[in-house]
């Protein structure tokens, strides 16, 4: 069994900030399980393109507003507390929070923690 809290990971090597987003990576590739988990803070106003050609990244909002894009097909998804969105084709996305949105991150394959977003907003596949 594995238990962890966020405090836990708060200002870790695990803990990763930027301008437009905060992500405390909970459980990774490390951990075995075959899939990683992170808390990931969004902050209000920002806008973030993101493309995962690597990994499929399921996102669960537990607080905030805002919307994702999918580039592909200019659709737009309004986001609240509830909502899940899946990226599950390798989607190139746009979020755009209106409010500090905080989500929970499941992305398979696991994640390290030592990826980095390219130019393209795409984390490369690195294992352990």
């Amino acid at each position: 069994m594995i238990v962890r809290t966020l405090d836990e990971i708060t200002d870790t090597e695990a803990d990763i900030k930027t301008e437009n987003w905060r992500s405390k990576r909970i459980m990774l590739a490390k951990d075995g399980l075959g899939f990683s988990v992170h808390e990931t803070t969004l902050y209000a106003g920002t806008v973030s393109d993101f493309w995962y050609a690597n990994h499929v990244e399921a996102v669960f909002i537990t607080s905030g507003e805002g919307e994702v894009e999918n580039k592909a097909t200019g659709e737009v998804f309004p986001l609240a507390p509830g909502t899940i969105y899946v990226l599950n084709d390798a989607d190139k996305h746009q979020v755009r929070p209106k409010t500090e949105i905080k989500c929970v991150c499941v992305f398979n394959p696991p994640v390290t923690g030592r990826e980095v977003h390219d130019e393209n907003g795409v984390y490369p596949l690195i294992t352990e």
